[in-house]
């Protein structure tokens, strides 16, 4: 087994969680709190009840009680039994509702952090971790966000069981008492040491993460294709068993560790209850104890020792439970770089123009060893149609993520009409935008609801209009629920899958919809054929039509239509100019352009020859 990383201090402490979730109960479910000391007092009052009900009968047995006294003390204590285990499975069939509902809610506020959250914060691996650590501990009943009620009306239960036990054992040896005491004690030191020593939540949780992916993987349709083609199963297969090894590992590791806790706790209780029996003993010898009185009194022991047990044991799962808790918290309470409120307001007027600039930019990704941007400034005037274009990896991505305002630079100011945008209310700023990225978010629902972004308030019309900009409207007449034609047979079977190019076209018309001052486009074109992306750049005037737009694409061939062109390199503007412009001053943009139109006009001649020697 991998050495275990070292573990982090939690942020909040048992007794801050208990609080956090009683507090949580209280809004969501009052029920909860109520249903579970009462399940505490009613297994308590069982016990006590189970314990005494043979040795006070016994009592009136010795005493030559009447018939009708012994006939009606078991009554009574027959009455208190079918009553309280009844009331304690009324209690155990409506528990699971209200905790359910509190869960709920969590998973609810841990879901809504992921989906708010700065995006910039989901360039963090540490970010991501955490929250499949919150996710963790809402994914299941026996995950501590609900499993730790259960644990403290147990507590409760072995507290109130304790106190009534006081009182049944208080004459008797108070060397006996203290045996009791110190091998409890003793027993759940040693449990809570091994424990320490056995268990690495954060481990297993890596495992358990490596694991699931890869059945994930597996059974993904996306990855169908891949896996059939290149033969992935042995591979994932390969994957999946060492991850597999690694839990097993832990898993018996762990196991043996806690064998040895088993084997204390097993000699303690030996050793108690033997000591117990001889002073039990001899006191019956010494001093002429009834049989009632021994069996109450060794009974007494047992329980008393059970909870003492109980308590430190349930403290134990509680520390567990709390530290799971407070991950979770942790994660909620992750601190956000951008301001969606408490910052100035910005009123988006598509009327107005818009200025970008960047002074003096450099980025750098969480957890890299170098900048993505490095020292960059740029002015994104209002109205321009701008184009950037580089190789892979030269920071295009990058440069449009910091203009949209999805992340912040490490250095330097992204100013918006000469005010730094970090002083606006970001969702606010992000109505200037209408983007399509490479990486698209596809829903299952309608194509109309696709577009509009809504599924109440969608405007059918505009939704038309727009997919007929962006060249898909033949397509959609085709179907034969048009624009109410599901996409993808994820979540409904009559479903239409679309293709990589019919999508881009659907995020494009969807962009559009938006109708936003300032249009991102990044390689919008990149899963289009020739006919299909040549239609896009004849309509790219149109569609940009009193709007900024931003155009990314390592065609250059494509950048003709835009009134200026920025060439990346390493983070960097090394050329800058209009199309004609870089192609005259002959240098790294005309090179490049060069490679590619010279490909096509090798790809040209090459066809040729083949239909001529095919004839």
């Amino acid at each position: 087994m991998e050495a275990k990383e070292k573990r982090k201090k939690p942020e909040y402490n048992m007794w801050q969680n208990v609080v956090y979730m009683v507090k949580k109960a209280w809004k969501v479910r009052k029920s909860v709190l109520f249903i579970a000391t009462a399940m505490g007092t009613v297994t308590a009052a069982l016990t006590v009840t189970r314990l005494l009900v043979t040795p006070i009968v016994l009592r009136y047995v010795e005493k030559k009680a009447s018939l009708s006294s012994l006939v009606l003390i078991i009554l009574v204590f027959s009455f208190l039994l079918v009553g309280l285990s009844g009331l304690l499975a009324y209690l155990k069939d409506n528990k699971l509702f209200g905790r359910i509902d509190v869960r709920s809610s969590i998973i609810y506020d841990v879901a809504t952090k992921f989906c708010e959250t700065s995006y910039s914060n989901l360039m963090d691996t540490d970010f991501i971790e955490a929250n499949d650590s919150a996710t963790r501990a809402t994914s299941a009943n026996s995950r501590s966000t609900e499993h730790i009620w259960e644990t403290l009306q147990g507590i409760l239960a072995n507290i109130l069981g304790f106190t009534a036990f006081l009182f049944v054992v208080t004459g008797l040896d108070m060397r006996l008492m203290a045996v009791v005491i110190v091998t409890s004690g003793l027993s759940y030191l040693i449990s809570k040491k091994i424990d320490e020593n056995a268990e690495n939540p954060e481990y297993e949780e890596k495992i358990v993460i490596n694991f699931f992916y890869m059945i994930n993987n597996a059974t993904n349709r996306t990855l169908a294709k891949d896996i059939r083609i290149f033969g992935l199963k042995n591979w994932i297969d390969e994957l999946k068993d060492k991850s597999y090894r690694a839990y097993k590992e832990y898993r018996i590791g762990s196991e043996k560790t806690k064998f040895f806790a088993n084997i204390c706790d097993v000699v303690l209780t030996f050793l108690r209850n033997g000591i117990a029996y001889f002073i039990l003993i001899k006191m019956t010898i010494d001093n002429g104890m009834t049989a009632s009185e021994f069996l109450l009194y060794f009974g007494a022991i047992g329980g008393f020792s059970e909870w003492v047990k109980g308590i430190l044991e349930g403290f134990l799962q509680l520390h567990k439970e709390s530290l799971e808790i407070s991950r979770m918290r942790e994660f909620l309470d992750w601190e956000e770089p951008f301001r969606f409120e408490g910052g100035e307001e910005l009123d988006i007027n598509t009327n107005l123009p818009y200025e970008i600039c960047l002074e003096n930019v450099s980025y750098m990704y969480p957890h890299a060893k170098d900048y993505t941007i490095r020292n960059l400034s740029l002015t994104v005037r209002a109205g321009e149609k701008l184009a950037i274009v580089g190789l892979n990896g030269a920071g295009k991505t990058t440069l449009v993520k910091l203009i949209c305002g999805l992340l912040d630079p490490t250095e330097g100011s992204v100013l918006l009409n000469g005010t730094d945008i970090r002083k606006y209310n970001r969702r606010d700023y992000y109505k200037l935008f209408s983007s399509v990225f490479q990486d698209f978010s596809i829903i299952a629902g309608s194509v109309a609801e696709n577009v509009a972004q809504s599924v109440t308030d969608v405007n059918a019309d505009k939704v038309l209009k727009c997919i007929e900009k962006a060249g898909l409207s033949s397509m959609i007449e085709g179907l034969n629920e048009g624009i109410e034609t599901k996409v993808g047979r994820e979540v409904f079977l009559d479903g239409h899958d679309f293709s990589g190019g019919q999508i881009q076209r659907l995020m494009l018309a969807r962009a559009l919809y938006k109708d936003a001052p300032i249009l991102t486009l990044d390689e919008p074109t990149a899963a289009l054929d020739p006919i299909a992306e040549n239609d896009i750049y004849l309509k790219y005037n149109s569609m940009t039509k009193g709007r900024t737009s931003l155009f990314i694409s390592h065609r250059l061939a494509s950048t003709r239509f835009c009134d200026r062109i920025i060439l990346l390199s390493d983070g960097r503007i090394i050329e800058e100019g209009t199309h004609e412009d870089l192609l005259s001053l002959q240098g790294e943009y005309a090179n490049l352009f060069e490679v590619q139109s010279k490909y096509y006009r090798e790809e040209e001649q090459g066809d040729g020859y083949e239909r001529n020697e095919a004839c």
